[in-house]
């Protein structure tokens, strides 16, 4: 997965920028994202604290570290049927 070249600190910035009424295309042009990604940014961070968007990375970290045990688990497990199977 691609990483961000913005932390989450900035692009709170840049969002609490466009609540105070800039418009979208100027803050696009001065930070050279698109359109499109600051109202992405703008559903995923909208209404949030510095603090709120850390935790929810790290919320996003242990749930894919989670995600990733899951399907090691259950590859497992499918072998291990595939071997009984056979015996």
């Amino acid at each position: 997965m691609r990483r961000s070249r913005f932390t989450e600190g900035q692009i709170l910035g840049i969002l609490k920028e466009h609540e105070a009424g800039r418009s979208a295309a100027d803050l696009c042009r001065k930070h050279g994202i698109s359109d499109q990604t600051l109202y992405n940014w703008e559903a995923k961070y909208g209404g949030l604290k510095p603090s709120e968007a850390s935790r929810l990375k790290g919320l996003e970290d242990e749930n894919r570290r989670l995600k990733k045990l899951l399907a090691e688990a259950v590859m497992d497990n499918s072998v291990l049927r595939e071997l009984l199977r056979k015996n």
